[in-house]
């Protein structure tokens, strides 16, 4: 999509606005292209609308008073998955991620988004997701709605919707809920201490989805002798609401985590989401605070890569393949470290596949709200995957975990599907 004539390095019509950051990250650039083959909904669609480029030559034109009604370019930016694969790909070094959260943020402050839809999505995300507490009751609850059986009957009334009956599975029992004990934890008797104390973030889905990853974790940081402190004050990251364009909600949730973290030399976390989130808290907040907690944060790849293990993985006789999760590999530079770990793991073959770096299609809750799309991105990464031939799949983030499970099993072909921390651990340390 070439610029008009009038956009490039000209002062805008609305003056005022175009002034803006965002505004002027759009000017970085340069519609050159090499992002559309990056991009998973262009790849999809074909759409130039849909693409990054497309994308931010929309937000200046909106900048610039050349479209008046935000509500006729809103559509395409919500179907942005975020995933940055655009950054990877972009000469230019234009910061996408941040652009389109900034620009999502600014459209909702001033029209939200209608509808009961919106309404239930902005609902959740701030009283339900953002609070662990409720989180962890709401889980309870549907526990036991599973248990007797409302589920099935909700999904053969369709009162359940299909997305939500596909994309999740069975809630897990209470004991795989249960979350981290707040406090300082030690290695074992026996362990050598590193000198290291960390701390370890817990999230909020990860804690109710897959808390035996976040088990997992615990044990692995301690087997291999670090200190472990689980702050009792942290909250969720609020990625979730900043994907949808509630940066002043989570604002609030980055305040209280920079915090609960404030005595911390190294900030651990296990969900690669969470993690690009957090390492933006600087953009987020703009206080010295915040860029110096972004700064200390660590993915546990990332962390456990740098440090070196020092307690020798189970064996685990498999041909695995390693799905980089987007806001890991693009959002935070991550990729090698995870392999290297599981190099260290008798036994396991690690089986290359092709695009690994495509994005999945889970996006936080997009697979939930743009069903279709979503479904198509997962097709696509599963039939890559399940190429490649292998025993199960290994990822470091609980959306795509979710996302790669239900693809899989949509394809008829139900693999395992773990994350790298549950392949780490030593021997008798496994669930």
């Amino acid at each position: 999509m070439a610029p008009s004539s009038d956009s490039p390095g000209t002062a805008p019509p609305a003056a005022g606005r175009a002034a803006t950051a965002s505004y002027l990250r759009t000017l970085d650039c340069v519609h050159c292209g090499l992002c559309l083959q990056a991009c998973p909904t262009y790849q999809v669609l074909g759409v130039e609308a849909d693409s990054p480029r497309g994308r931010i030559y929309l937000m200046r034109a909106l900048a610039e008073g050349r479209v008046q009604d935000p509500r006729a370019i809103r559509p395409f930016l919500e179907r942005c998955l975020d995933c940055r694969a655009c950054e990877t790909a972009c000469p230019s070094g234009v910061h996408y991620g941040q652009l389109i959260e900034t620009v999502r943020g600014d459209l909702e402050l001033a029209a939200p988004a209608r509808g009961l839809g919106a309404w239930l999505v902005r609902t959740l995300l701030w009283h339900l997701v953002a609070h662990q507490g409720r989180l962890r009751l709401s889980f309870a609850l549907l526990r036991g709605a599973e248990l007797v059986g409302l589920r099935w009957l909700a999904t053969r009334l369709r009162l359940l919707p299909p997305a939500v009956a596909r994309v999740a599975p069975p809630t897990p029992p209470g004991r795989e809920r249960r979350p981290l004990p707040a406090g300082l934890h030690v290695p074992p008797p026996g362990v050598p201490r590193r000198g290291v104390r960390v701390a370890l973030f817990t999230g909020c889905i990860m804690e109710q989805m897959f808390g035996r990853v976040n088990r997992a974790t615990l044990r692995l940081l301690l087997a291999n002798g670090f200190e472990v402190v689980v702050p009792a004050a942290q909250r969720c990251c609020g990625a979730l609401l900043m994907h949808t364009g509630r940066n002043d909600r989570a604002r609030v949730l980055a305040r209280a985590n920079v915090a609960a973290f404030a005595d911390a030399d190294v900030v651990v976390n296990n969900s690669a989401g969470c993690g690009c989130a957090m390492r933006e808290y600087g953009h987020l907040l703009g206080t010295a605070a915040a860029e110096a907690f972004a700064a200390k944060c660590r993915d546990v790849s990332e962390f456990l890569a740098a440090a070196g293990l020092s307690a020798t993985p189970a064996e685990c006789r498999a041909r695995a393949a390693y799905d980089d999760p987007c806001h890991l590999c693009h959002g935070q530079g991550v990729r090698q470290q995870p392999r290297d770990l599981l190099a260290r793991v008798p036994g396991l073959e690690l089986a290359p596949h092709e695009r690994p770096e495509d994005c999945c299609g889970s996006a936080g809750i997009y697979n939930l709200i743009h069903t279709g799309l979503a479904g198509e991105i997962g097709r696509r990464k599963v039939e890559q995957l399940l190429a490649a031939r292998v025993d199960m799949i290994v990822t470091g983030n609980p959306g795509c975990m979710l996302q790669i499970d239900s693809s899989l099993r949509a394809a008829g072909r139900p693999l395992p599907v773990r994350h790298t921390v549950e392949l780490l651990l030593p021997p008798g340390q496994q669930d």
